[in-house]
């Protein structure tokens, strides 16, 4: 009960509030506001900057929107900044349908709609452009909402995060959103230190409480025993018994059949469970037993435990009253494959009326799409799946098509969605219940575990504010997901918020454009990323001395009797290496040989080769040249089109043969690619073909290298070569190596961390000035005229397009050319194994041809520049996508381009967004005004179709 002081105090609140524009935006809402809304908008009001840090779901863009509101109310204009585009269209319609499309914009780069409205969305990319640019769009600005300003901690877009907040004008308010970070009071003091006074609102609370399940086969099952409090986890909580006991039953069979006794309805979600679960504390131990160790009671051979079925997985959410849902897939792949997997096996999960309605929304999103297109998309799969309940929502997918299943998915008509990570990026799609199939994913390089911070952001969309009571989040059990590792990441709802802000080339001649060098310096040393390198000096001094007392250790632990051990381990790690590199040559000689063996096929050749465990064969229908060398199109013995390069036959291969090609042969016939390879299985059971491997050169094994020779010699000559415990001082020997190397690595990072942002920028200034961008006049650092117009370059490759354009590579190409070879600049194949082209027209010494080789060139010098420099080396350039470009600035079908890119429709309209975003770049910063033309052309000629749609 509260006091009579307590009740007046919030009564004069209440007086105060009434002539408040806070007051007036709350009363236009039709729920209450929680505490930390009430206290960050109070804030904003004030005329305080904001960091407001909440889970996923909890409200927090309400405080934005009421920025936004602040500033028409006040008549300052006001920007609404997100990561990225798809996050930018929605906001955009969010904040039209308060406010109205005269009082809305959205800036996206590729799109631009009434851009001097008092209230624009864009990304914070545009909004980054304008301050270097000086736009007049600026002038009367009073806010910009930074939301997911987590993104800060990105490598690739965050710098641009740190950009804006450091150049904006000191008389904006900036309302910074966050996901729930570890460490925002430290952003916020950042924040305060550069923006003036900032108020910091942390929130770990969600409003929907979130249940954490694990599913053994088909058995739903808490993670946690029933005493744990969802709101309020705590450290190393206890796991359900019942759920080890299913994993231990479950490893023993191979299976994850219900218990005796315990029904479907045994599941035990949500609240209703917690009376029937006991407590206990040693749940984490017999979790690892079970889980890891635990395995002595089983045959030694277990059999795998495999994740349910998708159909049972969706039958069991639907019995349980968790859809809608979201499950998390982590493959593009994978997410159609489960869809397809659900609709054959019969699930439908929605009611006639509710396909009508599924039918109108996606009848009227491919309105205007060619019926031949509908066709190359898939559009009658997609949309039976969808009038079945079920759908995929991934980056490869068609922006039309993924629109749509957020919109059916937001009005309750999509049931399951299967979908990548990329969801989890802001897109308004709350959901019952969201579920990890693995707990493992790509992140482009190799297979990473999830951290905290990702299970979060993931699961966080579980529990729809205002519908669901609670949310529910469901792993699925196999024999690699380890119980006690889903509870980590569940209990750990935080993780810290990591600055990758560094100078760029671009950066660095606006700053220097408009300051002196200094004073650059002293702009970029007052950035996230050198706050938080200042701090860490003291941590990692801390960390150098221990590592310093583990190398004495493992120095004296390899001590040998009979020598120096450093010696002969350092003779051993130099043996390793020269084998290693001795393998890695002998591995490009084969990539060499298999390369003049393709480039002597020809028509009607026979190629067999290694496919898995089998021989294949495969007959030559045309062979051309590409700068990864000698391509084929060849015909399978199984009726297959497939075009071969030597990256995909690294066991070679061997012409057995000839047999003959019709001349008027069209592989797009099914009938003559059935006939022709039909004829190729005759020669081959005849008899008519060579025996793979008759053919193959025999050649004399290679003796061993001279060095490696020598290195042997003198390894077996040491004397503690024959020290009895030699591999065990080797194996203290190489733990002391290890520890040496993380040590220096640690005193170097502490010897850089001062001024390290202001030294990267010097480096960056070296590269400029040695290329003419830069000139030094005495003491001041000046742009050139050609750095003026990098100064307009924004993309991820500033500098390697500014040499492009001043080196005159792409004067003489054609506007589809130009749109073809700007793709290599943006475009990044998804695996190394994916990079390469196909035919180019006019061949490899053609104008296209001639411009690809020059842009890898330059790209090759600048990258060694670059190392000179010390400047983190730029990616290099990616052909792959160049021949798919061409063809579709040329108005070929859809299909025919698709085909060539190998690529989801979906991914290509990425991409050709990215050439039309440098191309507009072009158009205004090209120095040959020509050329200039040429790029507004080639946006015409890529703007049309697939890429041409959209819902905005």
């Amino acid at each position: 009960m509260t006091s009579p002081a307590e009740r007046y105090a919030a009564f004069r609140r209440r007086q105060r509030e009434s002539a408040t524009e806070f007051a007036t935006f709350r009363d236009r809402l039709d729920f209450p506001l929680d505490d930390f809304q009430v206290r960050a908008c109070e804030a904003v009001e004030s005329g305080h900057g904001v960091l407001v840090a909440a889970p996923t779901g909890a409200g927090k863009t309400v405080v934005g929107e009421f920025a936004v509101h602040l500033g028409i109310a006040t008549g300052r204009k006001a920007f609404y900044t997100t990561p990225i585009k798809a996050l930018s269209n929605q906001k955009y319609l969010d904040l039209v349908a308060v406010h109205g499309r005269d009082h809305v914009g959205l800036l996206t780069g590729d799109t631009s709609i009434n851009g001097n409205a008092p209230v624009v969305v864009m990304t914070t990319e545009v909004l980054r452009n304008m301050l270097y640019a000086g736009s007049d769009t600026l002038e009367g600005l009073g806010f910009v909402v930074m939301d997911e300003v987590h993104y800060l901690a990105d490598r690739f877009r965050g710098p641009v995060w740190e950009e804006v907040i450091i150049h904006l004008d000191a008389a904006v308010q900036v309302v910074s959103l966050s996901a729930t970070v570890s460490n925002a009071e430290e952003f916020g003091e950042w924040l305060t230190m550069v923006r003036g006074n900032t108020e910091v609102v942390v929130t770990e609370n969600r409003p929907v409480p979130l249940w954490q399940h694990m599913m053994v086969g088909s058995r739903l099952l808490p993670l946690y025993s029933a005493h744990v409090d969802p709101t309020a986890v705590g450290a190393d909580p206890p796991l359900n018994p019942d759920l080890l006991e299913a994993i231990r039953g479950a490893q023993r069979t191979g299976s994850a059949r219900e218990a005796p006794g315990r029904g479907r309805g045994h599941a035990g979600t949500g609240r209703g469970s917690r009376r029937r679960r006991g407590g206990g504390r040693s749940g984490h131990g017999r979790a690892r037993q079970a889980a890891r160790g635990g395995r002595g009671n089983q045959p030694r051979f277990a059999p795998r435990v495999r994740p349910a079925p998708r159909p049972v997985v969706v039958d069991r959410l639907d019995r349980n009253g968790l859809l809608p849902a979201i499950v998390f897939v982590f493959s593009r792949a994978g997410c159609e494959a489960a869809v397809q997997q659900v609709v054959r096996a019969g699930v439908r999960l929605t009611t006639a009326e509710e396909q009508r309605r599924i039918r109108e929304v996606v009848e009227t999103a491919v309105v205007g799409v060619p019926p031949e297109d509908l066709a190359v998309l898939g559009y009658d799969t997609w949309s039976l799946a969808l009038e079945r309940g079920v759908a995929a929502h991934h980056a490869g997918l068609l922006p039309v098509f993924k629109e749509a299943v957020e919109q059916l998915f937001t009005a309750g008509l999509v049931k399951v969605v299967y979908a990548t990570e990329t969801l989890a990026l802001g897109i308004n799609m709350p959901a019952r219940s969201v579920v990890l199939e693995q707990l493992v994913k790509w992140n482009g390089s190799a297979h990473v575990q999830l951290t905290p911070g990702e299970y979060t952001q993931l699961t966080g969309r579980a529990g729809r504010r205002g519908i669901d009571v609670e949310g529910h989040a469901v792993v699925l059990y196999s024999d690699e997901i380890d119980p006690v590792a889903v509870s980590g990441l569940a209990s750990r709802r935080t993780y810290p918020l990591r600055s990758a802000f560094h100078p760029t080339y671009n950066m660095a001649v606006n700053l220097l454009g408009t300051m002196t060098r200094s004073q650059a310096r002293e702009v970029l040393e007052s950035s996230f990323a050198q706050f938080q390198a200042d701090r860490g000096v003291v941590g990692l001094a801390r960390q150098a001395r221990r590592h310093a007392e583990a190398v004495e250790g493992y120095a004296d632990a390899m001590q040998c009797h009979l020598g120096d051990f450093t010696e002969y381990a350092e003779l051993r790690r130099r043996l390793k290496q020269a084998e290693a590199d001795a393998s890695r040559e002998r591995a490009a000689d084969r990539r060499r040989a298999v390369r003049g063996a393709l480039s002597e096929l020809r028509r009607g050749d026979v190629l067999a080769y290694r496919r898995g465990r089998r021989t294949a064969h495969a007959v030559v229908l045309q062979s051309s040249d590409s700068l990864d060398g000698p391509t084929l199109q060849v015909l399978t013995d199984e009726r297959q089109l497939r075009t071969l390069t030597a990256a995909d036959l690294p066991h070679g291969g061997e012409n057995v043969g000839k047999v003959r090609v019709p001349k008027n042969f069209n592989p797009r016939n099914p009938a003559q690619r059935r006939d022709l390879a039909s004829t190729l299985r005759n020669a081959l059971a005849e008899g008519r073909l060579a025996q793979a491997g008759t053919a193959r050169k025999k050649k004399a094994p290679a003796g061993p290298d001279e060095q490696i020779a020598e290195l042997r010699r003198r390894l077996r000559a040491h004397p503690c070569h024959g020290c009895a415990e030699r591999e065990d001082h080797a194996r203290w020997a190489n733990r002391w190596e290890k520890a040496k190397a993380e040590h220096e690595e640690l005193l170097g990072r502490i010897e850089r961390r001062t001024g390290t942002i202001a030294q990267d920028f010097d480096r960056v200034c070296g590269v400029l000035l040695q290329l003419g961008y830069l000139d030094e006049h005495g003491e001041r650092t000046v742009v050139t005229d050609t750095g003026k117009w990098l100064g307009r370059l924004y993309a991820e490759k500033d500098l390697l397009l500014a040499e492009c354009l001043r080196s005159g590579a792409w004067d003489q190409l054609s506007p589809a050319e130009l749109a073809a070879v700007v793709s290599t600049v943006v475009y990044e194949a998804r695996s190394p194994e994916s990079r390469g082209i196909g035919a180019l027209p006019g061949g490899r010494h053609g104008m296209l041809g001639q411009a690809l080789n020059a842009t890898i060139a330059l790209s090759n010098e600048l990258g060694e520049l670059e190392r000179e420099h010390g400047v983190p080396v730029t990616a290099p350039v990616d052909p792959g996508l160049v021949t798919a470009v061409h063809l579709w600035a040329s108005d070929a079908p859809l299909g025919d381009v698709l085909d060539e890119a190998d690529l989801g429709a979906g991914d290509f309209v990425r991409w050709c967004k990215q050439v039309l975003d440098v191309l507009d770049q072009l158009s205004v910063a090209a120095p040959n005004g020509d050329l200039a033309v040429r790029a507004h052309e080639a946006m015409s000629l890529v703007r049309r179709g697939v890429v041409a749609w959209s819902s905005v």
